[in-house]
């Protein structure tokens, strides 16, 4: 285990013994008459704080010990905001300088931390949370995204510089990729090694506040990636924080026996104890309520409320961390109920979206495992007489029937293009992932994803068809906007519909879906989706899997009448090489087709997506 900085102290200075800190809070806590310290260090013998404010001296100013579980605090009449710190603390034979667990900042250079003030101006810039059933999320990493140079690191203003693509994309919230601060200069952002720090390289705690403001001037909420499943595992300060540990294992912030151990090293926080409870907790609220995030993303629940996540035979169940869960969200809820809070647990476990008084995890939604795969493995595989109607049906109808929008659904995400696997163009296609097949089947994909049940996202460069697969060192390749421009309006005018921005689609924001027709022969399916029904709700939704062409394919419908063609996945202005065929509306009449019904007909194209409503 690495740690950032550990070394000598030299002796101390005398004075009078110190007095604690009267303020509220922990960490370095500035304030117009200076700043006060406090840390949690129940095995050290003594406390100093020492930085640029006193040229380093050694060991600095005395934190005093209050009563209570080896807290230690101070107040510094007239330190300001901007100096660098660090902790001294002496254990037993050892005196170690360490970094603050909870400092705002960190200086690049050094590694210290930075004693932050908030000053930041939000412009009262006025802002409601989008509820679940009409978001469409876009979950981006910062670094690659949209840099300076082609191999340069993105930052939060840069990102800035995207929303009104963003903006016009339909897009009204965004998901970051972990951006507290991680060892090195690129990361996905999943190696924490200062929880409470902004990274310093996207732009630190104001360039994500500027960010999150300007965001919300453009009509996009923002969630936060957080990850309380494991810390590091390198440059971690808080590894044997104040010397004490047992079997050579992380001391107080962590587990020390069996349950440290995760797939990222044997860095599990201790959910048992109070103080690591409370800073786990503190830090989810920190974002919502300093950086005015409009939600959080808890990265792999699996391993938060089971040792080994979900499959391993000896995987054994984590109360306490299901507790901090809880806790967690509670607290979300009671800062504001439009909080929005995403589990990636991957096990389509109820649980995790029943609400704490329940006896649940507290969560409005999670990722849905239970979609993603059988969605990528149909439109993956390369005989059409092989793709699996049922196993896209199941994807299409959510587990959780009493509330469709307790899953986010996707055909990407950094996990799904990585690791191994590619995005879906590279998949469907890898010698040639702008093929027209691609194109067609990836559109395909973002009709299932965006006309299903659940709450949609899109990973970045989805929509102009980024091909490869997700490395933090690859920015996304921005010409491919350019040459595939056609595919990007496709998107947008599916996320419109899926937002009923036209007033013509309202069933695609409601709970219903009815799968009401499924031919495996000729791997053609449809579905219905509705708020209260009828005109300018009731949404019919045709897929088509097959390279099979049908001049005139007959199937039900909800109701008589004129159904209108609101999207149609063939036309030539998506890709002028697509097939444009004549779709303008489906009459629906009285007939039979194996019982009484209403019956319509269309030409169906290969690989089709046909999305229908009625005026």
């Amino acid at each position: 285990m690495n740690v950032t900085s550990t070394g000598p102290c030299r002796s101390s200075r005398k004075g009078n013994k110190p007095a604690p800190s009267q303020r509220p809070g922990m960490g370095a806590m500035p304030h117009d008459d200076g700043t006060d310290f406090r840390v949690w260090a129940p095995h050290a013998k003594a406390v100093h704080v020492t930085g640029s404010f006193n040229d380093w001296a050694e060991p600095g100013i005395p934190l005093a010990k209050e009563e209570g579980e080896g807290i230690w605090s101070v107040s510094v009449p007239g330190l300001k905001d901007g100096e660098h710190y660090k902790f001294c603390l002496r254990c037993g034979k050892q005196t170690l300088l360490k970094v603050d667990p909870r400092a705002r900042m960190i200086d690049p250079e050094t590694g210290n931390g930075v004693i932050y003030r908030d000053r930041f101006d939000w412009q009262d810039v006025e802002w409601e949370i989008p509820y679940l059933h009409e978001a469409v999320v876009y979950e981006l990493h910062v670094g690659t995204f949209c840099p300076e140079k082609k191999r340069g690191t993105g930052t939060f203003e840069s990102v800035i510089r995207r929303l009104p693509y963003l903006k016009d994309l339909g897009i009204n919230v965004i998901e970051l990729m972990p951006p507290t601060e991680f060892p090195g200069e690129t990361s996905w952002g999943y190696n924490p090694c200062n929880p409470f720090a902004v990274e310093a390289s996207y732009g630190g705690p104001d360039g994500l506040k500027t960010l999150i403001r300007e965001a919300h001037r453009h009509g996009i909420a923002v969630l936060l990636d957080v990850v309380y499943n494991h810390f590091g595992p390198d440059s971690l300060d808080m590894w044997q924080f104040d010397a004490w540990s047992e079997n050579g294992m992380g001391g107080i912030y962590f587990y020390n026996d069996w349950k440290a151990e995760t797939p990222w090293g044997h860095t599990r926080p201790d959910y048992g104890r109070h103080e690591v409870r409370q800073y786990l907790r503190d830090n989810a609220l920190m974002w919502i309520e300093e950086f005015r995030a409009d939600g959080l993303r808890m990265d792999a629940v699996s391993y938060i409320r089971r040792t080994k996540g979900l499959e391993h035979h000896e995987s054994v169940d984590l109360p306490d961390g299901w507790q901090v869960l809880q806790w967690i969200n509670k607290d979300l809820k009671l800062h504001s109920p439009r909080i929005i809070s995403v589990a990636e647990d991957l096990g389509c476990n109820a649980a995790l979206t029943a609400w704490v008084e329940d006896g649940g995890a507290g969560f409005d939604t999670q990722w849905d495992a239970c979609f993603v795969h059988p969605v990528r493995a149909v439109l993956e595989n390369p005989d059409d007489d092989s793709r699996d109607v049922g196993a896209m049906v199941s994807a299409i109808i959510p587990q959780n029937s009493e509330d469709a929008f307790r899953r986010v659904i996707y055909s990407e995400s950094h996990d799904e293009v990585a690791n191994g696997k590619q995005r879906l163009v590279s998949e469907i296609d890898p010698g040639n992932p702008a093929s027209v097949w691609a194109r067609r089947r990836a559109l395909q994909a973002a009709g299932v994803v965006l006309t299903s049940p659940g709450v949609p996202m899109l990973f970045q460069g989805q929509e102009f068809l980024e091909d490869g697969w997700f490395d933090d060192q690859d920015p996304l390749d921005w010409e491919k906007a350019r040459r595939f421009r056609g595919i990007r309006l496709a998107y947008r005018d599916l996320i419109r519909l899926r937002r009923n921005l036209d007033g013509f689609s309202r069933g695609l924001t409601g709970q219903h879906v009815d799968v009401f027709h499924r031919d495996a022969e000729n791997k053609v399916l449809a579905w219905h989706r509705w708020h209260e029904g009828g005109p300018r709700d009731s949404t019919v939704v045709i897929l088509n899997l097959s390279n099979r062409e049908h001049d005139f394919y007959e199937l039900t419908l909800p109701a008589e009448g004129e159904w209108m063609v609101r999207f149609n996945a063939d036309w030539t202005g998506y890709s002028s090489d697509f097939g444009d065929a004549d779709l303008i509306c489906v009459e629906g009449r009285e007939g039979e087709i194996g019982h009484p019904g209403v019956v319509g007909g269309l030409t169906l194209p290969p690989y089709a997506l046909v999305v229908m409503s009625q005026d």
